[in-house]
């Protein structure tokens, strides 16, 4: 069954304007817990930009629902993880001045560092996972590291879905739907799970829950934007529904 990963970076985003207490991360994942998500996702970034390391403590002691830490593959960052042991590590690129993060991460040209990475977090019993752009080449490196599980990046898929009237079946969109769903299959073939996210939002995420094998969506932005008119647990609980009735 798909499940639905929510992704609470932006809550802290909007503390940090403030260098103040409120709102708090942990406060939003029982709320999403309640509104029907299966996990929490966090990014902790090396500039700690939103996310802060206590945040991460505090929700890996609190919530009872597993825990996606999103991670760049330094050594910082591996020393945290195997010292926290969240339910799943996910390696994405980071740049400093990205808004968000911007591609997929380059498994082909980064082999020997990235196993060594994976071998660590395995060690620990943490699943590990890489965020990748819809490309064979990348999935089959990730088989190669270790990686139990691939994230696909939909970015280029919603972009082209914004872009093009959102409408579906447009050939733009077709074509980045297909891109994905080719990587999904070649995800499960090689014996991964079959995650995506990235820039879903309630009008474009059917399509792609819809895909053959997909195990969980990781979605944030579009579910915070949306809180502030309706509330963190009925915007979730939206959410899982499109998913869902998707799936279905």
């Amino acid at each position: 069954m798909i499940e639905l990963g929510v992704n609470i970076d932006h809550v802290a985003t909007l503390r940090q304007a403030r260098r103040t207490y409120e709102p708090d991360p942990v406060w939003a994942a029982v709320e999403a817990h309640l509104g029907g998500a299966d996990g929490i996702t966090v990014h902790l970034r090396e500039d700690r930009r939103h996310i802060q390391d206590e945040d991460v403590r505090r929700l890996r002691e609190l919530v009872h629902i597993k825990l996606n830490l999103e991670m760049a593959a330094t050594p910082e960052m591996v020393a945290i993880a195997r010292a926290l042991k969240p339910e799943m590590a996910m390696l994405v690129p980071e740049g400093r001045h990205e808004i968000t993060t911007e591609g997929g991460l380059d498994v082909v040209g980064q082999e020997a560092k990235l196993g060594a990475v994976v071998a660590a977090l395995a060690g620990d019993g943490i699943v590990t996972s890489v965020f990748i752009d819809a490309e064979v080449a990348q999935v089959e490196a990730a088989a190669r590291i270790g990686a139990r599980v691939c994230e696909v990046h939909t970015g280029p898929y919603a972009h082209a879905f914004h872009a093009k009237g959102r409408d579906p079946e447009s050939a733009a969109v077709v074509a980045e739907l297909e891109k994905i769903r080719a990587a999904g299959a070649a995800i499960r073939a090689a014996g991964m799970r079959f995650n995506a996210g990235h820039a879903l939002n309630y009008f474009n995420v059917q399509p792609v829950a819809a895909l053959p094998g997909i195990r969980e969506l990781h979605i944030g932005h579009a579910i915070i934007a949306r809180s502030v008119f309706a509330g963190l647990r009925e915007a979730v609980r939206q959410m899982k529904v499109l998913i869902r009735e998707a799936a279905r």
